[in-house]
């Protein structure tokens, strides 16, 4: 399709318009060259003809088209669909948009039979109808490409088994976790990505087809059978409602919008871990670039792209908030413009997804450099107020203690497992021997005990589930 030709010439007569029987004058050059949507919703025309094919069949059943049209015009389309996908179809900027390009072309192909297809149909049910049919097919290629980074993401995950890391809150040292733990918490929120899609895809999946210009038509058309055969869930209620909706698109770019903002702050994790201050992760050469000055440098560009791309993913939601918020029912010609937004927030979406599971392979964890700088930030600190708490002192009373605790530490340039029972019992003398065992990010972890925590049975208990829900193979 993309190598199929646009006819830009402006010497040839222009052609006289599909619904230009009233009108006495050619629209201008401008306003043709501003009105024309062929340049990019002929992506479409697979939906396209595949609602005409429905809606021919249905005309025919309801004896508004003999067979033998209806023969005609499914031949004609099968012809048109063939040239496009060869790259032999002539897009004409004439014919405005790719619906008036395929009817125009059937009618040049078959002659008078093509003339019967827009019965009980017009534009404004046409375009809709085909953007439910093209979102439906990309929110499928999307929810795809999300599990393959789950999928990446646990791989990555069951090879780092036990490596514990630091956790983090305002950027700041906050209490050990196992790496594991944290991956896992980014294949929770592309789940729920996943969910939100599926809910969208659900919602829109409702038959437009039929609705007409606004008001439905007083012809004798069945509506649940072009729905069937489009596979929608039914047809839409309200005719006025059908032309108008683009609620399925706002939905559809809304879900993106949380979705892309979950992979940049995957990718900002992972660009910050790379860099030489953390050193925790080293990406493999096929997923970095160099610098074309400091010959020394490798740059985690895929993930910092990712980070980027997400402000196109979210403006295209932005573009069309703005231009829905001030429509009138039903059908407005301003709803051309959901279509180029739609496009590049799921194009943009996808080469995010695919790039960012193509960096989760192509990542090494500096196990060694992490395991020496884990002491670093007393993580094992609110592990020591449970401690106390255990032992029967109020969590507040237990906060303060520790705090006083670290104090020592920081004083004395040591860690809380550094510190000798005395240096605790001067503190407050509730401590006793098997303090030790609570002290140290080890010991730390294995205490972590609470339904969905870093303790590695917990975690353990998670992965298993992750591995059977994607159905990933162990060995």
């Amino acid at each position: 399709m993309n190598g199929s030709p646009i006819d830009l010439s402006e010497k040839k007569p222009k052609e006289v318009k599909l619904w230009g029987g009233r009108f006495e004058e050619s629209v201008t050059d401008a306003v043709e060259k501003f009105s024309e949507s062929i340049s990019f919703d002929k992506a479409l025309y697979k939906q396209d003809i595949m609602g005409s094919r429905a809606h021919a069949t249905m005309l025919s059943h309801q004896g508004l088209m003999s067979e033998s049209d209806r023969d005609s015009i499914l031949r004609g389309l099968d012809e048109i669909e063939s040239r496009i996908e060869a790259g032999e179809f002539v897009w004409r900027t004439d014919r405005e948009d790719v619906h008036m390009n395929i009817e125009a072309a059937l009618t040049d192909l078959i002659g008078e039979p093509a003339k019967k297809l827009h019965t009980a149909r017009s534009r404004n049910d046409q375009v809709v109808t085909d953007l439910r049919l093209w979102c439906r097919d990309a929110i499928d290629k999307i929810l795809t490409r999300i599990k393959n980074l789950q999928v990446a993401l646990v791989k990555l995950a069951m090879k780092n088994e036990s490596l514990i890391v630091p956790g983090y809150t305002h950027l700041q040292r906050a209490q050990p976790v196992l790496l594991q733990h944290l991956l896992l918490s980014y294949v929770e929120q592309l789940e729920r990505d996943s969910g939100r899609l599926m809910d969208c895809r659900s919602r829109l999946n409702f038959c437009p087809l039929g609705a007409c210009a606004l008001a439905g038509t007083g012809l004798p058309i069945d509506r649940f059978m072009t729905s069937d055969a489009l596979g929608f869930t039914a047809p839409m209620r309200n005719s006025i409602d059908a032309v108008s909706d683009r609620d399925f698109v706002l939905e559809f770019l809304s879900a993106n919008s949380i979705t892309a903002v979950h992979l940049s702050r995957l990718g900002e994790e992972w660009v910050l871990w790379a860099s030489e201050e953390f050193g925790f992760l080293t990406p493999s050469d096929s997923v970095s670039t160099g610098s074309s000055i400091m010959p020394q440098k490798k740059n985690p560009d895929p993930m910092e792209l990712v980070r980027g791309k997400s402000a196109r993913v979210i403006g295209d939601l932005v573009t069309l908030l703005v231009l829905c918020k001030g429509l009138p029912q039903a059908y407005n010609r301003d709803l051309q413009e959901d279509k180029e937004p739609l496009f590049d927030s799921v194009k943009t979406l996808i080469g995010m997804l695919e790039v960012s599971a193509e960096f989760a392979h192509s990542i090494t964890y500096n196990w060694e450099r992490i395991q020496k700088t884990l002491p670093a930030g007393h993580l094992d600190a609110t592990t020591l107020a449970d401690y106390l708490v255990k032992k029967g002192v109020p969590f507040r009373t237990s906060h303060d203690i520790v705090g006083r605790s670290v104090a020592l530490c920081l004083s004395n340039n040591c860690q809380l497992l550094d510190l000798t029972l005395d240096e605790l019992r001067n503190i407050n003398p509730v401590f006793e021997k098997d303090v030790y065992d609570f002290l140290g990010v080890e010991n730390s972890v294995e205490k972590f005990c609470s339904y969905g925590s870093t303790g590695s049975e917990c975690v353990a208990d998670q992965l298993g589930f992750w591995v059977a829900k994607l159905d990933i193979n162990r060995v």
